[in-house]
């Protein structure tokens, strides 16, 4: 079985393919914990505003794996908490485990600002590990915007 922090060491692999864009990766591992898909952001280069790495690597993993979009029994590796609207994907595509890097207080919505993927509205909830490999994370983070200034 593949460990978290391996997990996210192969979602910082792939935030490494950000060019231009903010680097953060996205991993979607199968039961088997072998790789489904991996993505970096892409809003950049692809001028899309959904173009974030979690969307990318939930829609490649999606047309692998399962039925075409339910992804149960996968886990999202990512090198920081999602936003909004990746949380509400990962729930929507039934991801049954979130692992991540970095804690966003800004955006987070799976723990710092919000906690979408945890509502007791919502009719599936995955498995949360947060803080894996944080500060490899964030130093990558870090970096990437001081180079901004």
């Amino acid at each position: 079985m593949i460990s978290s922090e391996d997990m996210v060491r192969a979602a910082l692999n792939a935030a490494t393919n950000a060019g231009a864009d903010v680097p953060i990766g996205a991993v979607v591992f199968a039961p088997d914990g072998t790789v489904l898909a991996e993505a970096c952001n892409a809003r950049e280069t692809l001028g899309d505003p959904t173009a974030h790495a979690e969307i990318l690597a939930l829609r490649a993993a999606a047309a692998k794996y399962g039925d075409g979009w339910r992804l149960d029994g996968c886990t999202l590796a990512v090198t920081l908490e999602p936003c909004t609207m990746c949380a509400g994907a990962l729930v929507l595509a039934r991801v049954s485990r979130l692992v991540f890097g970095a804690w966003e207080p800004k955006t987070g919505a799976v723990a710092s600002l919000w906690d979408v993927v945890r509502d007791r509205r919502l009719n599936h909830r995955p498995e949360v590990e947060g803080g894996v490999l944080e500060q490899e994370c964030a130093d990558l983070l870090e970096r990437f915007f001081r180079t901004q200034r």
